[in-house]
């Protein structure tokens, strides 16, 4: 058979040329659209990195303005800790002088009754008492008593002290002395005899649970009148020189 030949006339629609008017023109605007969005999107990088560079320079602003505020904050503090060790070293050593002036004030005023400074011809006189724990004995005690007289006198003044101790056992107000604080009869009357000052010694033991609240002195002169003195337990046991003696 012989080959058919192609017509030589197409008939077409009404419908397939508009078809193809919209594809074209879908073609076209799809294609200006992509251009549009390539323009925005160009134009919004252009307009980021700068705001980008903006903010990295803020940002290494502000780590550098904190480094700042750091360093200085640790100054602060070792100021401080500088200023504190300082404070307490002056208070250290403003403890330290003033316990130093009161030794030297109580010096004073020993010295100044020994040598007369009042200008009086005074007696016996119970400087001071002072009580310490003796080291690996319970309740046990040492008691040293420092008994002057005015330098002026120039006499030896002879007698014996007794003590006592004054506080609280059961509830009740109870007053210790001699074989009470185990004192034998040799340790009851501490002798003394001296021309300017001298410092008696003795111990005793307090019974378990009882409180001392005062030392009780009486110093019996020979051939003179009885003196006696108190001295509160708490200033026994603080006072190196024990010169706040009640007679």
């Amino acid at each position: 058979m012989a080959p058919r030949q192609p017509p030589r006339f197409v008939v077409r629609t009404l419908d397939d040329a508009a078809s193809q008017r919209r594809t074209r023109l879908l073609v076209a605007f799809g294609w200006a659209l992509s251009l549009i969005l390539v323009g925005l999107g160009a134009w919004f990088a252009a307009a980021r990195v700068p705001a980008v560079a903006g903010n990295r320079s803020t940002v290494r602003q502000l780590k550098a303005d904190n480094e700042d505020l750091r360093q200085q904050v640790a100054n602060l503090q070792r100021a401080g800790q500088v200023a504190d060790v300082a404070a307490k070293e002056l208070k250290r050593n403003l403890a330290e002088r003033d316990e130093e002036i009161s030794g030297l004030r109580t010096d004073l005023a020993f010295y100044s009754r020994l040598v007369g400074g009042g200008g009086q011809r005074d007696g016996l006189k119970i400087q001071g008492a002072r009580s310490t724990p003796v080291k690996g004995a319970d309740h046990a005690w040492n008691l040293v008593v420092t008994l002057t007289q005015n330098a002026r006198r120039g006499e030896v003044v002879e007698g014996s002290l007794k003590f006592a101790v004054e506080g609280i056992q059961d509830d009740k107000v109870a007053t210790l002395e001699g074989p009470a604080l185990g004192q034998g009869a040799q340790s009851t009357n501490l002798p003394f005899s001296f021309k300017y000052f001298q410092q008696i010694q003795g111990s005793f033991t307090l019974p378990a649970g009882f409180k001392p609240t005062r030392l009780r002195l009486v110093a019996d002169v020979k051939g003179g009148q009885t003196i006696t003195g108190t001295v509160m337990w708490t200033d026994a046991l603080h006072n190196d020189e024990a010169n706040d003696v009640r007679q």
